[in-house]
């Protein structure tokens, strides 16, 4: 198929070409259109705008209650083959933030990178490229969620001027710019400010970020999209 050619192409001249294969990470073509082809027998959304309708419906799903996606044993020799995931979401490690059920999609559907403030650092880019490159991804969407406590505490260091322990400084690093952008705001609620800028940052990070990623959106192949998830409704608000 035309699309798994040139996705198939793309990730052979950005992930091998570009020194993956010199790190001892080597992908082979073959592999890498087994990979991007594996959704042969499935049907795909036709475009990045219907790859995130797709979300939102299935987010309208989970809010009502009325989910399709219920047993997880279906397609499981399928999915031990191949993946074939239309979008990625840049996630909270928070353990109440689970995008396949809060989108209501099918496990191998949603390629989810993970950590806790959902900020895109260099390993965060290196995986949405593989996701978006060799997997098909049309979506990115950057979902920061209520009383985000990786926010809470960056405001909080700000404010107290300290610092926490061990690793946990680099969390903070990450995600303070977002905080310095709406603090000038005094906003009622800094918190939740805080939150959705975070989102808009990285989303927009992620769309930048070339080669890979800028090129797949300048082509129409790639969108990204910032999200606020609410725990306590359900409901994911995109911004």
């Amino acid at each position: 198929m035309k699309e798994s050619r040139e996705i198939s192409s793309l990730s052979r001249r950005h992930l091998i070409g570009g020194g993956l294969a010199g790190a001892g990470l080597a992908l082979s073509s073959a592999a890498l259109a087994q990979t991007a082809s594996g959704s042969a027998d499935t049907a795909r959304p036709a475009s990045p705008g219907e790859a995130l309708r797709l979300l939102k419906e299935g987010n309208a799903r989970y809010v009502a209650n009325t989910p399709i996606n219920t047993d997880h044993s279906v397609d499981r020799a399928k999915r031990a083959a191949r993946q074939k995931p239309f979008a990625a979401v840049v996630a909270c490690s928070d353990s109440r933030v689970a995008p396949e059920i809060i989108f209501d999609q099918g496990l191998g559907d949603i390629f989810v990178v993970r950590v806790a403030g959902n900020f895109i650092n260099e390993d965060g880019l290196a995986s949405l490229e593989f996701g978006a490159a060799a997997l098909g991804v049309q979506v990115i969407v950057v979902l920061g969620h209520t009383a985000c406590g990786a926010v809470d505490a960056t405001i909080q260091s700000i404010e107290d001027r300290t610092l926490p322990p061990g690793h946990l400084p680099s969390l903070v690093e990450a995600i303070r710019p977002a905080v310095y952008d709406v603090i000038p705001e005094k906003p009622a609620d800094l918190l939740s400010a805080a939150i959705e800028q975070n989102a808009r940052l990285n989303a927009d990070k992620a769309s930048r970020s070339g080669p890979v990623l800028s090129e797949l959106k300048e082509a129409g192949k790639l969108v990204s999209v910032p999200a606020v998830y609410d725990i306590a409704t359900g409901k994911v608000d995109f911004l």
